[in-house]
């Protein structure tokens, strides 16, 4: 930390392999739950602990995540110290920024062949070379008019995304997209992404159920990084919105956050649309797709560039933890849709 401002993070998780993303989830919904735990004051309780007496009666969602709790403990006492529970290491309780983008690392693949054989791997992603067009949902709440607010608050974001979509995997073209709303109160969106009516849904609520595909008919789906939190108590279900994809493509869907990623790296850095040559060239997808960053903050700007368009200037304590997340400050909290005790 320099000043008031955190000049290094170096964010670890648990890495697995991509060919196996319900075995992903499952690690995923561990880490969760050690969260939850800290949330909620459960520690480690020997009598909680339950065996599984028959593991091929379970479908992944239905496995008891709280064991992880209760048999080993929760996500500070496995870290234990005071000086591990402090800085971006706290539940965040709503009264800071929870904006923040992992690092991108090395995004140019030096191999050309292994380069062209992945991006062949994504059918999503070669598509778009023939249809030019994205087919992208949006999540509409209660109460919305679906007509005349596109373009307002919460949706009239989501709708936005579809655009920097758009504008980063077709060249610039934020218009050539097709968006159409769905209600939140049904899976009917769900069903329109696993049977490829749509590439990518926005606004959606990142659930456990959904993860895992609940009911099966809708398919499990990948969940980017979010941009757009609830305003809920830190021992409440917070709201994550994010951007869903199939799970059967696991390059679109690294596509699809890599550019979510990007707005919040641009507000980082502070590059707005007329810095956007400076945002990286990412080659990992394909030589067509090496300008994508750039072209997608020359459409939208950074986060707060978007943020306000739809909400207006709001001070930080208004925006709650939809803010940059730049001082270091509690960036954890679980995910909705853990079991509970």
């Amino acid at each position: 930390v320099e000043g008031e401002k955190t000049v290094q993070q170096e964010p670890l998780a648990i890495v697995t392999r991509n060919n196996d993303r319900e075995f992903s989830d499952i690690i995923n919904w561990v880490v969760q739950a050690l969260f939850y735990g800290v949330e909620q004051g459960l520690t480690k309780n020997m009598t909680l602990c339950q065996n599984y007496t028959n593991l091929t009666t379970y479908h992944a969602s239905n496995l008891n995540f709280m064991n992880a709790v209760y048999c080993v403990g929760n996500y500070h006492e496995i870290w234990g110290g005071e000086g591990n529970r402090q800085g971006m290491n706290q539940i965040n309780n709503g009264t800071s920024g929870m904006v923040y983008a992992i690092p991108f690392g090395e995004l140019d693949e030096e191999d050309d062949d292994k380069r062209d054989l992945d991006v062949a791997v994504s059918t999503t992603l070669r598509k778009f070379e023939e249809s030019r067009l994205l087919n992208c949902g949006v999540v509409v709440p209660d109460g919305f008019d679906r007509v005349t607010n596109l373009t307002r608050g919460f949706v009239g974001m989501s709708s936005d995304y579809c655009r920097i979509l758009a504008a980063a995997v077709l060249s610039e073209n934020y218009d050539l997209v097709n968006i159409t709303t769905f209600s939140q109160n049904d899976n009917s969106s769900f069903a329109a992404l696993n049977d490829g009516t749509i590439d990518v849904l926005a606004g959606v609520r990142v659930e456990k159920k959904h993860d895992f595909g609940s009911p099966p008919s809708t398919g499990g789906v990948h969940f980017s990084t979010p941009y757009f939190y609830g305003n809920e108590t830190a021992n409440d279900d917070v709201s994550f919105f994010s951007l869903a994809t199939r799970e059967d493509d696991v390059m679109f869907s690294s596509f699809v956050n890599c550019v979510v990623l990007a707005t919040i790296y641009a507000r980082e850095n502070e590059f707005t649309r007329k810095k956007n040559k400076y945002m990286p060239f990412v080659s990992i997808f394909g030589n067509d797709f090496e300008w994508a960053l750039q072209n997608a903050i020359l459409y939208s700007g950074n986060y707060d560039q978007i943020y306000k368009k739809h909400f207006g200037a709001l001070t930080k304590a208004e925006r709650g933890r939809n803010y940059l997340n730049e001082d270091g400050g509690p960036q954890i909290h679980s995910f909705p849709g853990l079991f509970r005790k």
